[in-house]
């Protein structure tokens, strides 16, 4: 009931002047983010972006639900990762979603006044139910996609942090250190003991230190860990020797039963490098 060739070509008809009537009256300095930017090619990008939006939209009236929306992905998709509209407040992002559908709106009253004799009420509050139904979906996937990308790439930022904070640095031909800094979660930990092994076995390192004097807290499943790094370790042929061990380290490792006989343990890096000349 609510396909329409006619609306359609109207709607799309007026693509360019909703988009320049969308930016003109932006509230560009309350916003933020990329409605605010006063780069010209920002404005030129979110304008081009606007306006495709509207060439998707309009498709709303002449295609079948499941074409339409698969059709939008791809818009939905390059916008969700934009620089800068990751940038951009979600609500803002929102809240221009809304302003835009008004637009809709007002123009689909000023087609049905122009053709009050050809369309019955009843056919024009389908059109304006399939308008607000396609926004809110359009909505509810951007604002998805742009969760699920924020997630990617706040995991990989995290990730990379570990790295930096775990690293192995090389002290002589085989001789590495391993210092190990802050909360130690079960997420870092099972990175430290990928990162480790493969650093080790790439810079042909047979001894490893790994200090943990500048570890505060591990919990049971951290020390697990560190525990089957060293054994990790010593299945690749490397020796190691634990210091800067806490107190509170070692009562976690006694109450999980694990066995330090087998391990080097000096009380801090000092002793432990002396004692590991060679």
């Amino acid at each position: 009931m609510h396909r329409n060739q006619e609306l359609y070509h109207f709607l799309l008809g007026k693509a360019e002047q909703l988009t320049e009537d969308w930016f003109n009256s932006l509230d560009k300095v309350n916003l933020g983010g990329v409605y605010s930017a006063t780069d010209p090619e920002v404005i030129k990008t979110l304008k081009r972006q606007n306006y495709e939006f509207h060439l998707h939209l309009c498709k709303v009236f002449v295609e079948d639900e499941q074409s339409f929306f698969k059709d939008f992905e791809k818009w939905i998709y390059t916008v969700s990762r934009d620089s800068q509209h990751l940038n951009t407040p979600v609500h803002s992002i929102i809240s221009e979603f809304m302003r835009v559908r008004t637009q809709y709106l007002d123009f689909i009253d000023q087609f049905a006044e122009m053709k009050k004799d050809v369309y019955e009420p009843e056919r024009v509050r389908a059109w304006i139910n399939v308008i607000i139904r396609a926004f809110d979906q359009v909505i509810i996937q951007t604002t998805e996609e742009t969760y699920n990308y924020s997630t990617e790439l706040l995991r990989a930022q995290q990730e990379m942090i570990y790295e930096l904070s775990s690293p192995v640095i090389k002290l002589d031909n085989n001789r590495a250190l391993l210092p190990l800094v802050g909360d130690i979660d079960t997420a870092r930990a099972k990175l430290v003991l990928e990162n480790t092994l493969e650093q080790c076995a790439e810079k042909g390192v047979t001894r490893l230190f790994i200090d943990l004097s500048g570890v505060v807290m591990v919990d049971t499943m951290v020390a697990h860990q560190i525990f089957q790094l060293i054994e990790a370790l010593n299945l690749i042929g490397v020796k190691s020797t634990l210091s800067g061990i806490r107190p509170e380290i070692a009562s976690t490792a006694v109450q999980l039963g694990l066995s330090f006989e087998n391990i080097s343990i000096e009380s801090n890096l000092s002793r432990a490098l002396t004692a590991n000349r060679g």
